[in-house]
């Protein structure tokens, strides 16, 4: 697969919950940093993440509206929507992505951590 190729089966493997196919993508050495939340690093601790994050939303949608991609850098504009229990959570995110051979080297997400928090229930 190609750089592109492979962060947009990453993406396909989260929005079904296949943390075993999405953490396959991801090499040993992988840092995740989800601007401005912090980092984290390899296949183990980025699972940890993402399976209760992700499991809590009955429905996950990861909306690309752009890709583009430069030998093995590879950046997306997206919309992360997370059907909670009490509604939608609607996440606008830029995407940067290295991925060396086939494996996902770093993920960074950047976002607005206040447009999350706005979309919590306040009780």
């Amino acid at each position: 697969m190609t750089p592109a190729e492979t962060v947009t089966a990453f993406i396909v493997a989260l929005e079904r919950k296949d943390f075993d196919g999405a953490i396959a993508l991801v090499a040993d050495d992988c840092e995740y940093d989800n601007v401005p939340m912090g980092k984290v690093h390899g296949p183990a601790e980025i699972r940890a993440l993402l399976e209760p994050m992700l499991g809590a939303a009955g429905s996950v949608e990861w909306v690309v509206y752009r890709q583009a991609a430069e030998g093995p850098l590879v950046f997306n504009e997206r919309l992360d929507r997370f059907e909670m229990p009490f509604g939608w959570i609607d996440m606008p995110v830029t995407g940067v992505w290295e991925v060396h051979d086939g494996k996902i080297t770093l993920w960074r997400d950047y976002f607005d951590l206040a447009t999350y928090r706005d979309q919590l229930p306040t009780s």
